[in-house]
């Protein structure tokens, strides 16, 4: 009898767990401007990821993440000197965590950006983010960096993301 109680005591515990945790797909887009190095190279840039998020202790979410990024080249003409550059793509493979305040959340990502087009290793890519939850949809707002080889993508982002 003991064990019998044991057993649907621990049964128990772990339903109330499986159900306190929250699974969430979310999707989102953004367009930014990039800073730093690239920022004469790249006018601006458009990206989407999709993340799957699971609700681990209360406040803290963490999951899976992948995404596209397109940075657009930036042409220019300055006296007889004139120059056009090269789109880059990257495709984000990611760890993604977050911690949620009520309507507003802080997190980040944490992966590698694969490059997809021609002499474009992509590296590791970082995107801190803070968003404000409003009407449904999230209002994001980041700052990605793609680094490899002593060079760095880099732009500020705002975005929208929905949650399924």
């Amino acid at each position: 009898m003991k064990k019998l109680l044991c057993f649907l005591m621990l049964c128990g515990i772990g339903a109330a767990t499986l159900s306190a945790q929250t699974t969430n797909i979310k999707l989102g887009a953004h367009a930014g401007l990039p800073v730093g190095d690239m920022n004469d190279a790249y006018g601006y840039n458009l990206g989407a990821d999709l993340a799957y998020m699971v609700g681990i202790i209360g406040l803290v979410e963490f999951g899976a993440l992948v995404g596209y990024m397109h940075y657009f080249e930036d042409s220019g003409e300055e006296g007889d000197l004139s120059w056009e550059g090269e789109d880059a793509s990257y495709l984000p493979l990611a760890a993604s965590g977050r911690i949620n305040l009520g309507a507003i959340y802080a997190g980040i990502d944490l992966g590698y950006a694969l490059g997809l087009n021609d002499d474009n290793d992509g590296g590791f890519y970082y995107r801190p983010k803070i968003g404000f939850g409003f009407l449904g949809l999230t209002l994001v707002g980041s700052y990605s960096g793609i680094s490899a080889d002593g060079i760095e993508v880099n732009s500020i982002n705002l975005g929208l993301e929905m949650s399924f």
